[in-house]
């Protein structure tokens, strides 16, 4: 692992590797570096080199108990900084949210912007909100993370309980204390698309074919950047990374390496 340490005194960490052009990989809740992206980094390595993050309270990445959006923005832009040259950036869920807002602070070092399925913020209702924080006052994280699923994204029970029966649940459950945080910060946080209807660069947004498309504002940023094009992944929800990663992959690179141009 390498890290980087901010203006402020936080850290942050990352795992490089691959080779090629720089490909900042930015991950989501309930996972860290290693566990979001270990179905495709046979498929990435030979094609980028890839700056895979840890987000706050992963790894050796800094962990405050309060933390903002803004903070999140800032470690993504300080490892494109890191990059010294111009990277692609991709970010999954809530790391999209944070992979779009360090772009936005680095702009002319981000050549192609990758966003799969950034969660609407502020969501889940009050109901819902306190069901997860019973399970987590209660050290329950296997609960917290089957509550979650439920009335977060909303997944289907039936599906819940293939992924619970499946080797990503463990790692699940061990973050739970670092995804707590992320959905109280996202709870706070006020997403306005036009903030960043600043960003000319080619964006790809992608979705799920089976995912609630009124979960996730994919398609308000598609109304918003001048250079976006929604791709949906047939036959997929929301981690089609860990569950189809030829296809993940291949779409992917496909777009950043210009096969695929966004009209």
């Amino acid at each position: 692992m390498e890290s980087l340490k901010l203006a402020d005194g936080s850290v942050v960490s990352f795992e490089r590797y691959g080779s090629g052009p720089p490909l900042v990989l930015v991950h989501g809740s309930m996972n860290n570096h290693e566990t979001a992206w270990d179905a495709i980094r046979k498929l990435l390595s030979p094609r980028f080199s890839v700056y895979a993050m840890d987000r706050r309270g992963r790894g050796q990445t800094t962990a405050p108990k309060d933390r903002s959006m803004e903070e999140e923005f800032g470690d993504v832009a300080a490892l494109i900084d890191a990059c010294g040259q111009p990277a692609f950036v991709l970010g999954h869920s809530f790391g999209a949210h944070c992979a779009m807002g360090g772009a936005a602070m680095r702009p002319e070092l981000v050549s192609k912007l990758v966003l799969y399925e950034p969660p609407v913020a502020g969501a889940m209702t009050d109901e819902s909100m306190a069901k997860v924080e019973e399970t987590a006052a209660r050290s329950d994280w296997d609960g917290f993370v089957r509550t979650f699923l439920l009335e977060g994204p909303k997944i289907p029970e039936p599906m819940v309980n293939v992924i619970q029966a499946s080797p990503f649940w463990a790692p699940m459950v061990a973050d739970g204390p670092a995804t707590l945080r992320d959905i109280r910060t996202l709870g706070k946080y006020r997403f306005d698309p036009a903030r960043f209807a600043s960003l000319t660069l080619p964006v790809l947004l992608l979705a799920g074919s089976e995912s609630p498309r009124d979960n996730y504002v994919t398609d308000a940023l598609a109304t918003v950047l001048p250079n976006a094009k929604v791709v949906e992944l047939q036959g997929q929800g929301h981690v089609a990374q860990a569950l189809a990663p030829q296809m993940f992959s291949d779409t992917v690179a496909g777009f950043l390496l210009g096969q695929h141009a966004v009209s």
